[in-house]
């Protein structure tokens, strides 16, 4: 044994300790868990958890080191099903659509499966994976992701497990470029490059991400890279990128009134119109006269028919019960209600800042979206992905300890029915509100 690999084993001991034993739960995480048994998820959460707060507290100036096992991790999922999730049944079904030019937006899979099963491999199992809301539903991904569902399943053809890598590839890859970029970003902005291990080594991020392929990953790469393309000043092509991010996922539509106030109004205003274009022309090989239709309607359902680990919509749900609201009815009043509230907070946090730099539009963008949050009425885990990310940037650290209180939503899975726990629910939402309410002390304190 070399005296350099002795000296780093002498010095690194304990964060390789930690690092194996965040392998071993990963391991039994990615093969070893049924998302029923909620106490033995929860125990590997939040042992994951504090393992990665413990690795980055002892090697956060140690780059490759971090960097290395966040790969590593990564990697332990790459030869498994999902198993927190369904949606990349409906994934692979949409891009075996689109490898064979049929149109996703215009067609349901009951529709389908019905005269067109043949031209899908393994159509019967990927119609029963996806589970009958999906079935019955157009699909509601933009046509960036749905590229990347038509490359998926070109190149695993027949094999779904084929496709499954492709696919943690893509998501795994993107990551590694939210690394790369969100350090660039960190230090053009003045702030710890060592922040972003915060995200990179989080375990929500992990095992959603690459775990379960959920594509939140890919818009953020585009959306951090438009970022930082934005703090070295080339506007044009920033605006160009925030187009790819839009069209994985349209979470980022909600921030652009508030380039304004960065921007400007004349550059605001082409920035639209670069994105706006770019969207246009992403869309464009879909569009029909149906495809609008069909595609808000399915929208629409994400405000007024479903419900998963809402906060402030649980809570006025159980005061509107009270006075005899009917469940059914009352979330599509509170559905109608909601964009019209997100839209005033947005439109606040265009014109309340004094502030123009960066930082400040990051401020603003995390603030927005945890609104947002706060009112939605679903909120999967893997949504508070982009908030951590945003927070980051800023000097709150709220939405990491929600990255690890949300993992309580997961005990709705254990059960038949997908009943939620009232208690497990107040108590997520207890402590994201309190350390949200300390730190917003402790940041007026100082000023």
């Amino acid at each position: 044994m070399s005296k350099t690999l002795k000296t780093f084993l002498k010095l690194h001991k304990v964060s390789l300790l930690l690092a194996v034993l965040s392998l071993i739960f990963y391991y039994t995480f990615a093969y070893h868990l049924h998302r029923t048994d909620f106490p033995k998820l929860l125990g590997l959460f939040v042992a994951l958890f504090f393992l990665c707060f413990k690795l980055i507290q002892f090697e956060k100036w140690n780059l490759k080191f971090l960097l290395v096992a966040g790969i590593i991790f990564r990697l332990v999922f790459i030869c498994t099903e999902p198993n927190l999730s369904q949606d990349y049944y409906r994934f692979i079904w949409d891009g075996h659509l689109i490898a064979n030019a049929i149109n996703p937006y215009l067609h349901t899979p009951n529709e389908l499966i019905k005269n067109m099963a043949d031209i899908i491999p393994n159509a019967n199992q990927l119609y029963e994976g996806m589970g009958s809301l999906s079935a019955k539903h157009y699909s509601n991904y933009p046509p960036l992701n749905q590229l990347i569902f038509g490359i998926a399943a070109l190149i695993g053809g027949k094999s779904i497990f084929g496709s499954l890598v492709v696919m943690r590839i893509t998501i795994i890859l993107a990551d590694l470029g939210i690394f790369y970029f969100g350090r660039k970003l960190l230090k053009n902005l003045n702030k710890s490059p060592h922040l972003i291990f915060w995200y990179f080594l989080n375990p929500l991020v992990i095992i959603e991400l690459t775990g379960n392929l959920h594509f939140e990953g890919v818009m953020l790469f585009f959306f951090i890279f438009s970022l930082f393309l934005l703090s070295i000043s080339k506007w044009t092509w920033a605006a160009a990128i925030m187009a790819c991010s839009i069209s994985i996922k349209l979470v980022p539509l909600l921030f652009l009134p508030l380039f304004i106030r960065y921007l400007g109004w004349k550059k605001s205003l082409l920035s639209y119109g670069v994105i706006g274009v770019t969207v246009l022309l992403l869309f464009l090989p879909f569009y029909t006269p149906e495809f609008i239709g069909n595609y808000t309607k399915t929208l629409s359902l994400w405000f007024s028919n479903f419900e998963f680990n809402g906060s402030i919509y649980n809570i006025v749900k159980r005061i509107a019960i009270q006075f005899d609201a009917k469940p059914w009815e009352f979330i599509k009043v509170y559905g109608k209600i909601t964009p019209i509230a997100t839209i005033l907070a947005v439109l606040l946090f265009t014109i309340l800042p004094k502030r123009k730099d960066l930082n400040q539009l990051l401020a603003s963008m995390m603030w927005v979206l945890t609104i947002y949050y706060f009112m939605s009425t679903t909120l999967h885990p893997w949504y508070c992905i982009f908030l951590v990310l945003l927070a980051i940037f800023t000097t709150y650290r709220y939405a990491i300890i929600w990255s690890v209180a949300i993992i309580l939503s997961y005990y709705a899975y254990s059960q038949a029915d997908f009943k939620e726990n009232f208690w497990l629910l107040t108590l997520e939402y207890i402590s994201v509100y309190s350390f949200l309410i300390y730190e917003i002390v402790v940041h007026n304190n100082k000023k």
